[in-house]
């Protein structure tokens, strides 16, 4: 004859023993792997025995001690699911890293930046005085078409006139040197 648990942790360990076979079967598919669901049910076994201890200082008993213990598991599985994609996001091997483009330009790429730019202020000082007004004002200091017009007392016509002729120019002059 078999003598009923007389403590809640003897309770507990029967409910765990009597399920720990269906758990493991529950996570293995969750995690993919039957070892790794071993581990995540024995680590439910833990926290479902630490639940025990907040019972015991005031907290609402475990009405279904058996959902709870599935939902452990569950939870667990999905943590290690996370923290196995953020492995996978983290663990990047160095020919990895190499193959990523350089936040910096290369020496070349400066270089040959440089030289443009110097092409475009070039170009710039070619134009007449208000067209060049025009475009700094709207293409480098992002005022608007009808604030360049205020400024220069002429119409959002003719500085939209002004704005694409020195676009005009800069790239003729930048497809002139290429």
């Amino acid at each position: 004859m078999v003598t009923p648990p007389t403590t809640t942790a003897d309770r507990k360990l029967e409910v765990y023993l009597a399920h720990r076979a269906a758990l493991v079967d529950y996570a293995a598919p969750l995690l993919g792997n039957r070892a790794w669901a071993e581990d995540a049910v024995q680590e439910a076994w833990l926290r479902f025995v630490g639940a025990g201890e907040a019972e015991g200082r005031g907290r609402n008993p475990i009405l279904h001690p058996v959902a709870y213990l599935y939902r452990i598991v569950r939870n667990i599985a999905m943590d290690w699911d996370r923290h196995r994609a953020l492995a996978r996001i983290t663990d990047v091997d160095d020919d990895a890293l190499q193959a990523l483009p350089a936040a910096t330009p290369t020496p070349e790429q400066e270089a040959i930046d440089r030289d443009e730019l110097r092409v475009v202020a070039e170009a710039l000082d070619e134009l007449p005085e208000r067209t060049r007004i025009a475009f700094e004002m709207h293409r480098m200091a992002g005022q608007s078409l009808q604030e360049v017009a205020d400024h220069l007392g002429v119409s959002v016509t003719l500085v939209h006139q002004m704005v694409r002729k020195a676009l005009v120019h800069c790239a003729q002059r930048l497809d002139a040197c290429d």
